[in-house]
C-alpha cells in the first residue's frame, strides 16, 4: 500500500507542470480524480503525433498525454456550466487536496477558487500553479515552459558561446521548467499534508514556473549574486570546473567529468599526459578554469586517438569519471535501465498495453504502485459519481443528456 494512499487528490491541472506533480501523488498512492472538460479533456491528448492507435488501428491519445497522467481517474465534467461547477465543489468537500493551474483568478467565477472551497473543506489544501504566481507585475501573465526558460535565466547559458558557428541561445530537450516545478509542487504538498495531519488545518499553495526555474539555476545563480560574475553561454563546458565536457572521439563523442585534482591526475596518467598534472598552470581546479582554453587545446587531438569504448575502457579502469552521449533508444536498451526496471508495462483501455517510464522512487517499505495506465476522456466518470457523490444510474443519465457530464 503506498504511502499516500489515504489521501484523495482533485486535480483540475493539465498539460506538464501540475499533473507532472499529481502523477508523483499517485503513484505514492494517492487516489487522483482528473477532472477533464468533455470532448476535448486535456490539451496533450492532442499534442502529437505520435499518436497511440486503439485496437482497430484507430488514432487515440497522442503520446505526450502518457508523460504525466498514469494512476489517474479521469472525469468529464464541464465545470462552466452551474451543475457540473456544483459537481467539482461536491468532490472538493471529500478532498485533501486540490490542485489547478488556471491563470490566475479564472476559477473565481465558477466558485472554485480557494475561498470559496474552504468554507466548505476548511482541511483543504488548494494548489495553485501559474506561470509567475498569485503577486507581481506578472502575476496575469500565462506562463508556457518555454517562455519560462527564456525569462527566467536558463536559455542564456545554455547554448554554444557567442562567436561560435550557430551560436543563439537554446532551450532545453524536454520542458525542464515544467518538471522542475512539478517537482517542487509534489514537495510543497507533500509538506501541507504533514501539516494538515498534525493541525487538521488546510492552506493554500501559489506555485509559479517562473520561482521554480529561478531556484533550479542553482551555482549559476550563485555565481552572479556572490560572485560576480554573469554567466553567459558555454556550449558543453562547466562554468565552474575543468575538464568538464565533451571531447570528440575517433568515432563519436565522450563526455569527460572529472570534477578534483585526485581525479584530473589519474585521467592524465590514463591518457599519457602525466606532464600535464605536474604543470601548475593545471594542477589544480582553480588553475584549469583560468587556463581553460589552453588545457582544452590541448586534449582535443588527444581524444581523436582513440575510439569511445578505448576511451571508457582505460578512463573507467582508471576510476576517472566519463561515459558515452546515448540516443533515446539507446538509453532503454542500457543493461543498466534494465536492470533498474526504468520501464513498466500497463493495460490500456484502448491499446491493450503500454510501455511507460518507471518512476524513479526507490522506497522499501512503501514504493510507487502502478494501479492505472493513463486514462482515456471520461473513462471513470460514471465510477466517480455514483461511488463518491452516491449518484443514481438515473441522475447520471439526466447529467449526461444535458451535457453537463460525458461518460465513456
Amino acid at each position: 500500500m503506498g504511502a499516500l494512499s489515504h489521501i484523495r487528490v482533485l486535480d483540475l491541472s493539465r498539460v506538464l507542470a501540475a499533473p507532472f506533480a499529481t502523477q508523483i501523488l499517485g503513484d505514492l498512492g494517492a487516489e487522483v480524480i482528473k477532472i477533464e472538460k468533455p470532448g476535448e479533456g486535456d490539451e496533450t491528448r492532442a499534442f502529437g503525433p505520435p499518436f497511440l492507435k486503439d485496437r482497430n488501428g484507430e488514432r487515440g491519445d497522442a503520446t505526450y498525454f502518457l508523460t504525466a497522467n498514469r494512476n489517474k481517474k479521469s472525469v468529464a465534467i464541464d465545470f462552466a456550466k452551474p451543475e457540473g461547477a456544483a459537481l467539482v465543489r461536491k468532490l472538493a468537500r471529500r478532498a485533501h487536496v486540490v490542485v489547478e493551474n488556471f491563470k490566475t483568478g479564472t476559477l473565481t467565477k465558477y466558485g472554485l477558487d480557494y475561498e470559496a472551497l474552504k468554507g466548505e473543506n476548511p482541511a483543504l489544501i488548494y494548489c495553485s500553479l501559474t506561470g509567475f504566481g498569485h503577486t507581481g507585475p506578472y502575476k496575469d501573465k500565462a506562463g508556457y515552459d518555454y517562455l519560462i526558460q527564456g525569462m527566467g535565466g536558463l536559455m542564456s547559458i545554455t547554448g554554444l558561446p557567442d562567436g561560435a558557428p550557430g551560436a543563439e541561445p537554446m532551450k532545453v530537450g524536454v520542458a525542464i521548467s515544467d518538471l522542475v516545478t512539478g517537482l517542487y509542487t509534489a514537495n510543497a504538498i507533500q509538506a501541507a499534508l504533514i501539516h494538515q495531519a498534525r493541525t487538521g488545518e488546510g492552506q493554500a499553495i501559489d506555485m509559479a514556473l517562473f520561482d521554480c526555474q529561478v531556484a533550479g539555476l542553482a551555482n549559476q545563480a550563485m555565481n552572479y549574486l556572490s560572485g560576480g560574475m554573469v554567466p553567459g553561454r558555454m556550449g558543453n563546458a562547466h562554468p565552474n570546473i575543468v575538464p568538464y565536457q565533451v571531447f570528440a572521439t575517433s568515432d563519436g563523442h565522450l563526455i569527460l567529468a572529472i570534477a578534483n585534482d585526485g581525479q584530473f591526475r589519474r585521467f592524465c596518467k590514463a591518457a599519457g599526459l602525466e606532464n600535464l598534472s605536474s604543470d601548475p598552470r593545471y594542477a589544480t581546479n582553480a588553475e584549469r578554469v583560468g587556463h581553460r582554453e589552453a588545457l582544452v587545446s590541448l586534449l582535443t587531438p588527444v581524444f581523436t586517438t582513440r575510439s569511445n569504448v578505448e576511451w571508457i575502457a582505460a578512463l573507467e579502469a582508471a576510476n576517472v569519471p566519463c561515459g558515452p552521449i546515448n540516443r533515446v533508444d539507446q538509453v532503454f536498451a542500457d543493461p543498466q535501465a534494465q536492470a533498474r526496471g526504468l520501464t513498466v508495462s500497463m493495460p490500456h483501455a484502448g491499446s491493450g498495453k503500454l510501455d511507460l517510464v518507471a518512476s524513479p522512487l526507490r522506497l522499501e517499505k512503501t514504493p510507487p504502485e502502478y494501479r492505472y495506465a493513463p486514462p482515456l476522456l471520461g473513462q471513470h466518470t460514471g465510477e466517480i459519481l455514483s461511488e463518491i457523490l452516491g449518484l443514481g444510474a438515473n441522475e447520471v443519465a439526466a447529467l449526461q443528456k444535458a451535457q453537463i457530464v460525458a461518460l465513456r
